[in-house]
């Protein structure tokens, strides 16, 4: 049987080494809900590739939030109504939009993606060939992720 001072320094090593276990369980719960969230907001980016080329407003209407601030890789500013009448209008007919190297990183409930994206199409009867750099803002909003902001520049192509 343990008594006296060896008790107490059991005890203390006891109550450090459960410190130091909850301490490692946190950020790996962590890790594995940013891992899920990362997945989750990149299929997303790629639901909203396809919903452009197909002129689909009903998926981006579902993935912007009703504030989203747009700018377009002319330097425009556009809200979430103004973006989407745009696509409904068929401004420019995008014929494939695809993006490369994309990275999602997580702070709690906020997500910023960056990439590179590419989108061919005809405006104007004109075929164009677009390729830039794009940073995206994603919130998780009422237990789903929403797109807040994003925001576009042209590279060459």
């Amino acid at each position: 049987m343990i008594t006296g001072p060896c008790m107490r320094i059991l005890r203390t090593v006891l109550y450090v080494a459960a410190l130091v276990c909850a301490a490692t369980v946190e950020p790996f719960a962590q890790e594995t809900s940013d891992a899920a969230a990362v997945s989750k907001i990149l299929a997303l980016e790629s639901v909203w590739d396809r919903a452009v080329e197909t002129g689909d407003t009903r998926a981006l209407d579902a993935i912007f939030d009703n504030f989203l601030v747009y700018v377009e890789h002319d330097g425009r500013v556009m809200g979430k109504a103004e973006y989407l009448a745009g696509v409904k209008r068929g401004d420019e007919n995008p014929l494939q939009v695809s993006t490369e190297g994309m990275r999602a990183h997580i702070w709690g409930t906020t997500a910023i993606v960056t990439g590179i994206y590419r989108e061919r199409g005809v405006r104007d009867g004109k075929p164009y060939d677009r390729r830039g750099r794009f940073i995206d803002t994603w919130i998780f909003k009422n237990g789903t992720w929403v797109c807040v902001a994003a925001q576009a520049t042209p590279m060459q192509p």
